[in-house]
């Protein structure tokens, strides 16, 4: 079974930091793309961070670069989102999500959007307010 859990969600004051974590399980970790979306109320749901974990590729969405940092730990089967720096509009949902990168010999693109990831974690919630 496939399961995708988030944690290290919570409160914080604008310019500190969280470090979340997507901890992996029922697939090949070295065949997949994680991603970091989220989600704030009324609003549609966005690509933060993904990484490539058999070349650790990355993406960072314009909003985040120089403050997050995505990272994967193969050996835990985990990938990591370091936010520094947070603001109050980085306040949301943050899910990750997992695409299919290679399957046999046929190699996907690597992508951070959320249409076509196949699966999903429960998510987790980042309030940045003092």
């Amino acid at each position: 079974e496939v399961q995708l859990v988030e944690s290290g969600g919570g409160l914080v004051q604008p310019g500190g930091s969280l470090r979340l974590s997507c901890a992996a399980s029922g697939f090949t970790f070295d065949d997949y793309a994680i991603g970091w979306f989220r989600q704030a109320p009324g609003k549609e749901r966005e690509g933060v961070s993904c990484i490539s974990i058999s070349d650790g590729s990355t993406y960072y969405g314009d909003s985040v670069k120089g403050r997050f940092t995505v990272s994967s730990d193969n050996a835990k089967n985990t990938v990591y989102l370091q936010m520094n720096s947070l603001k109050p509009e980085d306040t949301a949902v943050y899910y990750c999500a997992a695409d299919l990168l290679r399957g046999g010999s046929y190699y996907y693109p690597f992508r951070c959007a959320p249409k076509g990831y196949d699966y999903w974690g429960q998510g987790t919630q980042v309030t940045v307010s003092s």
